[in-house]
């Protein structure tokens, strides 16, 4: 077969993807580097000296990574819109540099602002968050109102260069993001398909590592999933594909969620199956700890095999007979006549394998277009033809604008508020510490409020900093002795730090700030100003920022990290009621809904809820108890999550697919899951609630289903139940942790 001897750069290159989805880090990276290097080189061919060469190449930097925009345009706008908003803050430093007093009061004042520029936006953010570095970066070249000309010179050039490397030397255009987003998925889902290989022949010790690859595996796909939802409006042209590509790619991802629990399944362990799959660190149950011994293993395996190979063939490049058979085996396991001779474990890990490769279909053809059909057998053609109905009842809906909170309760107004007052605080103690290096203290303070909302996530990313921060300053003792006067390796090991910076910086804060700090100990070199007393100076300072952005979080309308868990909490479990609801009534008979754009709410509710609960999850917290419930809380949402978006897959199918068809009885077995969420949300959100929730028989018996000898046209088919039955589970066992009455279904 072709695709099994991929070249090695092939496969370089897929694992790249992987580790990188839509390359975003190295692109980062290579864009802020790229435009310091060119700045500085443009600068020094000028005659520059040391310090303007800094104060360029620290612009650079801020000009670059400033700006979050996608569109081209709107980027070219904000950076146009940047360069007066730099020259005026340099001129407002410069012209304070001797006024103390009124200085640190127009600072404060320009970082209130900065912050309340959030609310407009991702050009508000961009502008604020340049015009407070720029002041900073006043400080620290120390700029007066004489060298005004030449610094004006600097930073425009340096502006210049951020845009010649943005827009040219490195482009970024939504399409090509979206595509190599896409790439990502393939490469994310083929390598989680090897961690399932392993997992189904994973002997006693092996099993919980493997185990703990598929979690692994499955986390990161749904991460790419994400990535790729929220760049979608942008990367395509027209709303209907970007419609197809959301559906086709929420298919491969549930379908290789299910199979991975069907594996689990057939190693025994299907009744904890999905919670072993979702919390981190949980064993494999013991039920599951010996491999699958049956004779129809060997093929499974096989097949999982072949499913991968498919998963990374080049999208719309002509596959061979071989490939086409391949497909044509695996697609037929999706009629029952097909199966092989097994347990009904195993029968449905086949299954799944089937539903999977039609998943890779459908995505393969929503990417790449028609694929040839000359080879196709029956069950594919019957796959395609389902596949190119559904895509044909897909429509665009319309999204609901929340109302959100005015005043203090408006998140930006709040941050800003809290910042102004931490940064006081900062300023006034840094101040203390050092008349010459106060504002590393208001630049901690102000960090560590960068993307937090609770007095918790502060408190974390401000431990983070400090613990970066002194292994930098080791790293810069190292360094500055090695480096000497030499001064242009010391530009390159700054630009060096400086992409390790930005390229790390979503994985680590604290290696992200590890770089950060050892790049500022070269520039303290190449000012003529280093000395092991101003790094041990930093240290203290960054020590006392984070600890005034604390106590502004705490003291200052403070969001305690149990209240902000909740609000989040609240708002996963209304998401998932919206869709299981939507769900439940349009297999149910009713009218159409929007389930895509409902599901998506979930996962992004839920990726909310996940990081705000860092805190809590921590390995340095002393509150081991409420970590694990924490940990367990979350696990069960995702099973829950999981589901859920299995069944509102399954009802779009709903108008094309032979095997499903809509059941009102469905109504009534679903109203105790609708009922114990609606129990659990008024719990969280009113700590003096009393409502219970209830619990009896399965979702099966409620819904007095048809025998096995009904039309299969006229029943709800297994895998609706099956969803049902474990989301009643999953919400069940949050009422535990959360502290909710349980009541049976006699009342006791």
């Amino acid at each position: 077969m072709r695709a099994a001897r991929r070249p090695a750069r092939a496969r370089l290159r897929d694992r790249f993807a992987a580790s990188d989805p839509g390359l975003l880090r190295l692109t980062a990276g290579l864009r802020t580097a790229g435009a310091i290097a060119l700045a500085v080189a443009a600068l020094a061919l000028l005659g520059t000296d040391v310090p303007h060469l800094v104060a360029g190449a620290l612009a650079a930097m801020v000009a670059t990574f400033a700006i979050r925009e996608k569109q081209r345009g709107q980027q070219a706008v904000t950076l146009a819109l940047g360069l007066p908003v730099a020259l005026a803050s340099m001129t407002l430093a410069a012209a304070l540099h001797s006024n103390l007093v009124a200085g640190d009061v127009c600072f404060v004042l320009l970082i209130f602002c900065a912050v309340y520029g959030r609310r407009f936006g991702d050009r508000g953010t961009a502008l604020g968050l340049i015009g407070f570095q720029i002041y900073f970066v006043s400080l620290f070249v120390g700029a007066t109102v004489s060298g005004l000309p030449e610094l004006y010179g600097a930073v425009a050039l340096a502006f210049g260069c951020s845009a010649l490397v943005r827009f040219a030397l490195v482009p970024e255009t939504p399409t090509g993001v979206l595509e190599r987003l896409r790439e990502a998925f393939r490469a994310r889902l083929a390598q989680l398909l090897s961690a399932q290989v392993e997992l189904l022949g994973a002997g006693p010790q092996d099993a919980d590592r493997a185990l703990e690859r598929v979690r692994e595996g499955t986390a990161r796909l749904h991460e790419t999933a994400l990535l790729i939802q929220g760049r979608l409006a942008e990367g395509t042209t027209d709303e209907a594909v970007a419609r197809l590509v959301q559906r086709r790619i929420a298919d491969a991802e549930i379908a290789a969620e299910r199979l991975g629990l069907s594996l689990l399944a057939a190693r025994g362990a299907e009744r904890a199956d999905t919670l072993a799959l979702h919390l981190p660190g949980a064993p494999i149950p013991s039920g599951g700890r010996q491999p699958v011994r049956e004779e129809a293993t060997v093929t499974l395996r096989r097949d999982l095999e072949a499913l991968r190979l498919l998963v990374l063939h080049p999208v719309g490049e002509t596959s061979g007979t071989a490939l086409s058979h391949v497909r044509n085996r695996l697609l037929g396991y999706r009629d029952e006549e097909n199966l092989p001779d097994a347990s009904p474990a195993v029968q449905d890990a086949f299954r799944a394998v089937g539903e999977a490769a039609r998943a890779v279909l459908g995505l393969r053809i929503a990417l790449g277009g028609p694929q040839d059909e000359s080879d196709d057998s029956p069950a594919t053609a019957r796959s395609r033809e389902e596949l190119d109905a559904e895509d044909a009842v897909l429509d665009a809906g319309e999204e609901a604008l929340s109302e959100e909170p005015a005043g203090l309760r408006r998140p930006t107004t709040r941050a800003a508020v809290q910042v102004a007052v931490g940064s006081t605080l900062a300023m006034v103690g840094g101040e203390l510490l050092s008349s010459d290096r106060w504002y590393w203290a208001v630049l901690t303070c102000w960090i560590v409020f960068l993307n937090t909302a609770s007095t918790g996530e502060i408190l974390v990313k401000g431990y983070r900093r400090l613990l970066g921060t002194v292994l930098g300053v080791l790293a810069g003792i190292v360094l500055a002795g090695a480096v000497g006067q030499h001064t242009w390796t010391a530009f390159a090991l700054v630009l060096l730090f400086v992409f390790a910076m930005f390229y790390s910086a979503p994985l680590s804060y604290t290696l992200s700030s590890f770089f950060v700090t050892a790049a500022l100990g070269l520039l303290y070199t190449l000012l003529h100003t280093y000395s092991l007393s101003v790094l041990v100076l930093r240290i203290q300072e960054t020590a006392l920022g984070a600890a005034c952005g604390v106590i502004a979080a705490a003291l200052v309308l403070p969001v305690q990290t149990d209240r902000r868990t909740n609000e989040l909490l609240a708002t996963v479990l209304e998401r998932l009621g919206e869709v299981t609801r939507s769900a439940v009534e349009q297999l149910s008979g009713g009218p159409p809904v929007e389930l895509l754009d409902q599901a998506r709410d979930l996962d992004q509710a839920l990726a909310d809820l996940r990081a705000a609960t860092k805190p809590l999850t921590h390995p340095v917290t002393p509150l081991r108890a409420r970590r694990e419930t924490a940990r367990h809380v979350v696990a069960l949402l995702e099973t829950c999550a999981y589901h859920a978006r299995s069944l509102a897959a399954t009802a779009e199918l709903l108008p094309t697919h032979p095997s499903i068809a809509a059941d009102p009885r469905l109504r009534r077995a679903a109203g105790r899951i609708a009922h114990n969420i609606e129990a659990i949300t008024e719990h969280v959100t009113d700590e003096h609630a009393t409502a219970g929730i209830e619990t009896g028989p399965s979702i099966a018996s409620l819904l007095g289903r048809a025998g096995p000898g009904a039309p299969r046209y006229g029943r709800v088919t297994d895998r609706v139940l099956r969803h049902l039955q474990r989301l009643d589970e999953g919400v069940a066992g949050l009422a535990r942790p959360l502290g909710v009455p349980v009541r049976t279904s006699d009342g006791t």
